[in-house]
């Protein structure tokens, strides 16, 4: 299917990809691992001197979800008009400018529109390097699964440096007005040198000279297609899978907002949390591996439904039992788990669909997928409000993703030619 001009890469050609894709997974490590997901980092400091509820703070990252779904709808557009590159660049610049004005705002207002432009910047990177990611894989057929997995284990990356980041950076800020803001610009320089390295490994890809960007080229050639017109996806050939995966987006996105509030809530000293959000960064980094063989080997829901069901049980345990070991597998499991829900959508694609309509069929779970997002963390934080607490949001984010795992499982394959 894909073609690059040396079958039979060399051992240095293959360190060459491999180094392309750890450099570009900064991507993945800028756009969500720090600018989404390091949110749930400080929501309890923020929470605790800004007077947030809750709801409140549910609805920043509901925000956010908002703007990655703009965000999504309009990189199609924009890259029309310019490369992936490009775009992945200016993205991470917008991303870590974004990051530094958090530390200089208290206006939940301003705080809404923040998070989501960043919204709007993450989708951009994220997609855009997903796309390379995609390209280089492609370009490397043999090691293509794995050039793509590192590529989405940034995130890990991002997470993890969170982890170690914010606590340090909170007490060195010890006796300011808002201890809070200095973490957020220690971030914001992290997210600009890693800006700053994708500008790098862009000029790698794209410039025309480059053996690497000439395999890409081709491979996207021959995933696009010339010419003729693209017959349109038929949306109720993967409807359960794509209501299985909204569900997700409304399940997990509750764990990742709130975790660290409920661990706070409960007791868990700082030394504890900053262990457990490290090692689920860890493990989000190590998951592409655990679950290769799985993707590949089914063309239906399953896959789906299997890795719903266990985020289910990640997320439900840490609502049941405060006991350190549960705590610290919840986390482990929940990272080894969540970015493989998006993988087994995009192999759900490759398996079902010719190439010429992988990017409609991926576009069509990317909406659903931030659907989700939007719903779930404003409706987590309005149940954590009442008497039930985070316990009980938990609760309903587990319920969510088993819903999930039912719907993903009525999932079949499509062998049919799809018209």
């Amino acid at each position: 299917m894909f073609s690059g001009p040396d079958p039979t890469p060399s051992s240095a050609t293959r360190d060459t990809a491999l180094r392309l894709a750890l450099v570009l997974s900064l991507g993945a490590t800028v756009s969500l691992g720090i600018t989404r997901f390091a949110y749930g980092l400080l929501l309890p400091p923020m929470r605790d001197d800004l007077g947030w509820s809750y709801a409140l703070a549910g609805g920043m990252n509901t925000a956010n979800a908002a703007g990655y779904l703009l965000g999504a709808l309009c990189t199609p557009v924009l890259l029309r008009a310019a490369s992936p590159g490009r775009l992945m660049v200016w993205g991470a610049l917008l991303a870590s400018v974004l990051m530094a004005v958090s530390g200089v705002v208290t206006d939940s207002t301003i705080w809404l529109v923040q998070r989501f432009a960043a919204g709007v910047a993450s989708a951009c990177v994220f997609i855009t390097g997903g796309l390379l990611a995609a390209r280089l894989g492609a370009a490397h057929p043999d090691r293509a699964g794995w050039l793509i997995g590192v590529y989405y284990g940034g995130t890990g990356l991002g997470i993890s440096l969170s982890a170690l980041a914010v606590p340090g950076a909170i007490a060195a800020a010890s006796g300011m007005e808002h201890r809070w803001a200095l973490a957020w610009v220690v971030l914001a320089i992290l997210c600009f040198a890693g800006a700053a390295a994708l500008r790098w490994v862009v000029a790698r890809l794209e410039t025309p000279a480059s053996g690497e960007a000439q395999a890409a080229a081709s491979a996207a050639a021959a995933t696009t297609g010339t010419g003729a017109a693209r017959p349109p996806v038929l949306l109720r050939s993967f409807g359960f899978a794509l209501a299985g995966y909204g569900m997700f987006g409304v399940g997990y996105i509750g764990y990742m907002t709130f975790i660290v509030a409920l661990l706070r809530e409960q007791g868990l000293p700082p030394w504890g949390i900053t262990g457990f959000y490290a090692a689920l960064g860890l493990a989000v980094m190590a998951s592409p591996r655990l679950w290769a063989g799985l993707l590949d080997r089914y063309r239906d829901g399953r896959p789906l439904a299997l890795l719903n069901a266990l985020l289910g049980a990640a997320t439900l345990a840490p609502a049941l039992s405060t006991a350190w070991p549960l705590v610290l597998a919840s986390g482990l499991l929940f990272g080894a788990v969540f970015l493989s829900v998006v993988a087994s959508t995009t192999a759900w694609v490759r398996h079902n669909l010719p190439p010429e309509q992988w990017a409609r069929g991926i576009g069509a779970f990317t909406i659903v997928f931030a659907a989700g997002q939007i719903v779930g963390p404003t409706v987590v934080g309005w149940i954590a409000d009442g008497p039930g607490g985070l316990e009980r949001g938990f609760v309903v984010s587990a319920v969510a993703l088993w819903l999930g795992a039912a719907l993903a499982l009525r999932q079949r394959d499509a062998k049919a030619p799809l018209h």
